[in-house]
């Protein structure tokens, strides 16, 4: 089974003009139209058998709309997963995760750059431990984005949310997800403060040569995942933003990882962190 675990969609009303603004805002080319059918369609070509689909709430008061959507997606569809998503402004913010518990939602989805808040903010080490203590995953978008200067989530600033979260709610097990291999364009960074700790890494981002914004070169990708272990990297793309297939075929040819390696990070993993049994 391959589970990409970043994606995104936006509701076929909206994908149009949220796909234009979001090109122009990133500088980014899209690789689907950003639909759920443009996604499945997407997924066919790649092999791919699940999608977890993450939701960014860029201002306060998105909770219901996107909570919405994302419990449309999760009643409709077997292949995609959709998690929830919480600005730190957001009002009431242990009632909305309970809300996504008692509703299914295996986890949310943070973006410190377009919430222009830091990972190590006293409203997000709230909303990581709160979420950690009713068994929510969080994943995050982590290091540079093209449309931001200030770099929110940089490795240095996850390693201390991580010790923050781990004072106010203890947790054995990781449950904390950074995507773009650790931290984008911050590679040895990533290595010096992030490898080998209690988290997981997606490998969103993480080729350079298939035309996203990564710097990464296939040896740091192979030393951060040897180093961190495999167990705990999850295969992903950030569909739209790259070609599935493209990224399959990529991470499949990639040398020096073992056959049964790349099968965890293509899925095993995932399946055990999401509690899929099939």
């Amino acid at each position: 089974m391959i589970i990409d675990f970043h994606t995104h969609v936006y509701p076929d009303a909206l994908a149009e003009r949220i796909m234009s603004a979001l090109s122009r805002f990133d500088g980014v080319e899209a690789h689907t139209t950003g639909t759920l059918n443009a996604l499945r369609d997407s997924m066919k070509r790649a092999g791919i058998d699940k999608s977890v689909i993450l939701p960014v709430n860029t201002r306060k008061g998105q909770f219901d709309s996107i909570t919405n959507f994302a419990q449309h997606i999760n009643e409709s569809f077997d292949d995609l997963i959709s998690f929830g998503g919480l600005h730190p402004d957001d009002d009431d913010i242990t009632v909305k995760l309970q809300f996504l518990k008692d509703n299914g939602f295996k986890g949310i989805k943070i973006h410190p750059d377009y919430t222009e808040t830091f990972i190590d903010d006293e409203r997000y080490i709230n909303i990581i431990a709160e979420a950690h203590k009713l068994g929510l995953l969080v994943i995050t978008h982590a290091g540079k984005d093209p449309a931001y200067s200030t770099i929110h989530c940089p490795p240095e600033k996850g390693r201390k949310m991580l010790d923050l979260v781990q004072e106010r709610a203890p947790f054995d097990e990781p449950f904390f997800i950074f995507a773009h291999l650790g931290g984008n364009h911050l590679q040895k960074d990533v290595e010096k403060y992030l490898v080998g700790q209690p988290c997981y890494i997606d490998i969103s981002c993480s080729f350079s040569d298939l035309g996203n914004f990564s710097t990464s070169t296939d040896e740091e990708i192979i030393r951060i995942i040897k180093h961190h272990g495999a167990d705990k990297i999850l295969f992903a793309t950030d569909s739209p933003w790259n070609d599935q297939k493209a990224y399959v075929d990529r991470f499949k040819a990639l040398k020096g990882l073992t056959d049964i390696e790349k099968e965890m990070i293509l899925g095993g993993n995932a399946k055990k962190l999401l509690g899929i049994n099939e």
